[in-house]
């Protein structure tokens, strides 16, 4: 069945699943670490602390990969990824006496130049299997593997929560290296050689983008992705536990139900919205304007004293289909404006802005919740995301864009 299937979608095929098995490991670790670490006593600073290295060396990488990928090839780059991940996942093994914070932040440092390594060529590759003309085309296979993803990190904070309660932290990690370790060795094998490779080679200085629309895509991400961890990655989390007593398995099974529906959602965003450039950038502006009435109206919520667990649970829903058909309006938009040649270098730029806004949010969610609480990471959430649609709006015609090219 497979065999009859073109080149390019068995490609598709091979990197969409290597990308879900990576993902899987991703959400689980993080959902691990961050609800074992709060077992142990660790405050939602010292918590947030422990991604610290992970969101900053996701910035370093995707710099770096970028270039690497144009001058060795997406399928290295991505195999280099989920080696790394093993190797991270192999240092939480050690006896819990040398689990100390850092140590764990070295891990987590790996994991996230792991992470974005395996995101940048996997969306990288998207871009190099679809023909330009096809915008409709390539709209939905980035809708579908960015969608499909977010549903399987929803799994992994499931699994993570699951994991840790059945298996304690120890064997949770020891069961997903073993499981990452069989998928690296097929991709070893059937990933296709040399693809995404410059036909130029790319200097050290072309790491920084020149292009306008790249780099109004990537302050816009930059800013959206701060907004939405701002609040979600360690500030929801520690509420949910310490404010509602939940129990580990609670928070990672609504975590995991969240997310799980924001990756549907992003998979059928095409549905209701449109591939083409000239609407995709108006539909961005469009979405994120309504993104912002999703925590502006929760922070009020809260802060009038409405039912709690109630609020947070509409709140979470309407922010996550919001954010959801916005994330993939935005990840289709940098696909399409980049390059074809050495396409990781756009796009490994503009993840890096998506890493650093990651670090922005974990920091803040982390130090905003515990002096001000989580009114105050909602309140910055809605002023982000103010800014984010004020940066897509500046966008230029994907023609125009081409044109003015240097």
């Amino acid at each position: 069945m497979i065999a009859q299937l073109s080149p390019a979608i068995r490609q598709y095929l091979l990197v969409t699943g290597n990308y879900w098995a990576f993902t899987l490991t991703d959400g689980a670790l993080r959902m691990l670490v961050v609800l074992h670490f709060h077992q142990l006593g660790y405050s939602a600073l010292e918590v947030a602390m422990l991604f610290v290295f992970y969101e900053f060396f996701g910035i370093v990488t995707n710099l770096f990969g970028g270039w690497l990928g144009a001058r060795w090839g997406l399928n290295r780059t991505m195999n280099i990824g989920l080696g790394l991940q093993i190797l991270a996942l192999s240092m939480l093994l050690v006896p819990a006496a040398m689990l100390t914070v850092v140590w764990v932040m070295i891990a987590q440092a790996l994991s996230g130049i792991a992470k974005d390594l395996n995101k940048m060529s996997a969306k990288s590759t998207i871009k190099l299997l679809v023909p330009d003309q096809q915008q409709g085309q390539l709209y939905k296979w980035v809708a579908i593997l960015t969608g499909s993803k977010n549903t399987l990190k929803g799994v992994g904070f499931f699994l993570g929560g699951l994991l840790l309660t059945l298996l304690g932290f120890t064997g949770a990690v020891l069961v997903m290296a073993v499981m990452l370790a069989v998928v690296w060795v097929c991709s070893l094998i059937l990933l296709k050689k040399e693809s995404g490779k410059a036909k130029f080679k790319p200097k050290f200085k072309d790491i920084l983008s020149k292009s306008k629309p790249i780099n109004i895509l990537s302050a816009a991400r930059f800013l959206l992705f701060g907004a939405r961890d701002v609040w979600f990655v360690v500030a929801l989390p520690v509420f949910l536990a310490s404010q509602l007593g939940w129990g580990n398995w609670q928070v990672g099974s609504f975590l995991a139900l969240w997310v799980i529906g924001y990756g549907f959602v992003q998979s059928f965003a095409p549905r209701f919205t449109s591939g083409e450039n000239s609407s995709a950038q108006k539909q961005a502006v469009i979405w994120g304007a309504l993104l912002i009435l999703s925590p502006a109206l929760l922070s009020f919520a809260l802060w009038y004293g409405l039912p709690v667990a109630t609020s947070i649970i509409i709140g979470l829903a309407a922010f996550g289909f919001l954010f959801a058909v916005n994330s993939s309006l935005h990840s289709y938009l940098i696909v399409s404006y980049a390059r074809a040649d050495g396409v990781s270098l756009d796009v490994g730029f503009y993840y890096m802005a998506n890493a650093a806004g990651r670090l922005l949010g974990t920091l803040l969610s982390g130090w905003v919740y515990q002096e001000y609480g989580l009114v105050a990471c909602l309140v910055i959430s809605t002023l982000l995301i103010v800014l984010s649609t004020l940066a897509i709006s500046f966008l230029p015609q994907r023609e125009a864009a081409a044109s003015s090219a240097p």
